[in-house]
């Protein structure tokens, strides 16, 4: 489908519904027009953590106000769009379905071709994007068009992986990802463990800032010879990453304190936990890209809010000679213009629509650009 009503240029709506917020976004082209989101994230607070069911919940009461308001927004009506793309995976089975059951429903109301998105490669997408009023926030030189040599670095609450990313509609590479906890995820459960309460990534970066990073030396995992080998010989974790042993560090980190009638150093376990996380997350990205060819790096997903992760990156990139993009922070965290992105680079490559027939699905791998 490469004819539209748009002159070229699909009007895609799409829908995020992986987590816990209900994103939907309108896109021209590479040209964004609305980002609107629901968080759920307050119903959660309480719970140190995000319920399936309750995400679901208010993904159902949520659906509807936001796609009304997009559209107003974005001053469009259904009508016009060209095509619907939905996030299909990976995500919470239940919160998944909700978004899916909605956008076949619109689909098979409106006429509409639908694409089922991979919620991953979107984060990736969204770096074509422009606002508005021109403002580039593309990733390189080219503009519309994502460049050569491209890696994609996602940390967020359930993912930390990077990727090498060959053609943004059908050869996606997965380099190396956690075998564990998610960076995002290990925040939350250090953060519980510190009493900082949920989410755990803002409040650890904020306490972090007034500790001392070198006070503790916490474990950078997987980080061994044994795990990284050599680059003529690498080793079976070199680009992976592993985290649930530094949260049982933090752990008994804590533990010894209290053991010994002393007060926790609540800043300077935040600070050094930081450190440990964004270290090895930075080294290993880059040797990634240095070992695979890779010159650009965008750094997306809900961690790359993280002042920390942003400075580190950023030195070390620079210091490889590779170039750093990070979409606006309301593009990083999960919303459906990344997903509407993608719908529309998928359209514009020519490429069928998925159908109503797909399922969606929780693991699904990033290889997988579209059901």
């Amino acid at each position: 489908m490469n004819s539209t009503q748009n002159g070229g240029r699909p009007l895609v709506l799409g829908i995020e519904s992986s987590c816990d917020e209900t994103g939907v976004g309108i896109v021209r082209g590479t040209q964004l027009l609305t980002n609107t989101v629901s968080s759920s994230m307050e119903e959660h607070v309480r719970f140190g953590g995000v319920i399936p069911e309750i995400a679901s919940r208010a993904h159902l009461d949520a659906f509807v106000p936001t796609l009304r308001e997009a559209l107003a927004e974005a001053g469009v009506t259904l009508d016009e769009i060209d095509a619907i793309a939905v996030t299909s995976g990976p995500g919470l089975a239940g919160a998944l379905m909700v978004g899916v059951c909605a956008a076949k429903a619109l689909a098979v109301a409106t006429g509409k071709p639908l694409y089922a998105i991979n919620h991953l490669v979107a984060h990736v997408g969204v770096g074509l994007l422009r606002t508005d009023d021109g403002g580039p926030q593309e990733i390189g030189p080219q503009g519309n068009t994502l460049p050569d040599n491209l890696g994609a670095l996602l940390v967020s609450g359930g993912h930390t992986e990077i990727l090498r990313i060959r053609n943004i509609t059908g050869d996606v590479e997965l380099l190396g990802s956690t075998i564990d906890d998610a960076a995002g995820e290990a925040y939350d459960k250090v953060a519980r463990l510190l009493g900082l309460g949920y989410p755990g990534g803002p409040a650890i970066d904020r306490l972090a800032r007034a500790g001392n990073a070198k006070a503790i030396r916490f474990p950078r995992g997987l980080s061994q010879p044994k795990y990284m080998g050599t680059a003529d010989e690498p080793g079976p974790h070199r680009y992976d990453w592993s985290f649930s042993g530094l949260k049982t560090a933090v752990a008994r980190c804590v533990e010894q304190f209290e053991a010994r009638g002393e007060p926790v150093p609540v800043a300077d376990v935040a600070a050094a936990f930081q450190e440990a996380v964004v270290d090895i997350i930075t080294s290993k990205a880059v040797l990634a890209c240095r070992e695979n060819g890779i010159t650009e790096l965008l750094l997306g997903g809900g961690v790359a809010a993280n002042s920390r992760l942003r400075q580190l990156t950023e030195q070390r990139c620079s210091a490889a000679g590779i170039r750093l993009t990070v979409p606006p922070l309301a593009l990083c965290t999960d919303n459906g213009a990344m997903v509407a992105a993608l719908g529309a680079q998928l359209v514009m490559a020519g490429i069928a629509p998925s159908g109503i027939a797909f399922a969606p699905d929780s693991s699904m791998p990033v290889t997988t650009v579209s059901a």
